[in-house]
């Protein structure tokens, strides 16, 4: 996009709602407060008898920042343009790892003899307790886990399409699905 001084802006399209409140959980019933919310809509042929009450793919629970009553739509009119906002998600899975990717270790100098082992992580351990210890950084999956960013700023709102255009890039690969906070 462009700002209104002509300046290149680099945007995130990201669809936001509208969700609905299927559900109010309250401290005397249920232990905690807490709003219950569904987004996208099932098609009627594809729901099982379970989900008969709740036909929504994604339900999700919130701490409750205002009132609300059940069957309330929450859509994106709710921010402004300029807006800070922070958005949550899965990130992109890497898959397996080595040590020098995952957490950035130097590896070995490629000199004095070291053969096959310029991008291994060395020492795991010490003499005593004569095991490695818990949270020891290793190769292993990388990504797949949940990664908030923050101070991101709303650029644009379409409310007719309900698509917010965010200043940056958010968490996760295209059809994610996104925790949009004030």
């Amino acid at each position: 996009m462009f700002d209104a001084e002509g300046k290149i802006v680099p945007v995130t399209l990201v669809e936001a709602g509208p969700c609905f409140v299927l559900q109010l959980k309250g401290k005397e019933k249920d232990g905690y407060s807490a709003v219950q919310i569904g987004y996208e809509e099932l098609v009627p042929k594809k729901i099982k008898k379970p989900l008969k009450s709740k036909p929504y793919r994604h339900i999700r629970e919130f701490d409750p920042e205002k009132e609300y009553k059940i069957g309330d739509m929450i859509d994106i009119s709710i921010f402004s343009e300029g807006e800070k906002i922070k958005v949550s998600g899965i990130s992109k899975g890497k898959g397996f790892a080595g040590a020098v990717k995952k957490w950035g270790f130097r590896g070995r100098s490629s000199t004095h003899g070291t053969k096959h082992e310029e991008r291994t992580i060395g020492s795991t351990g010490c003499r005593f307790p004569q095991r490695v210890i818990k949270g020891r950084k290793m190769a292993g999956r990388m990504g797949s886990e949940r990664v908030t960013v923050k101070n991101l700023k709303i650029q644009k709102i379409d409310l007719e399409s309900n698509i917010l255009a965010i200043k940056g890039a958010v968490p996760g690969r295209k059809g994610t699905l996104l925790e949009i906070r004030i």
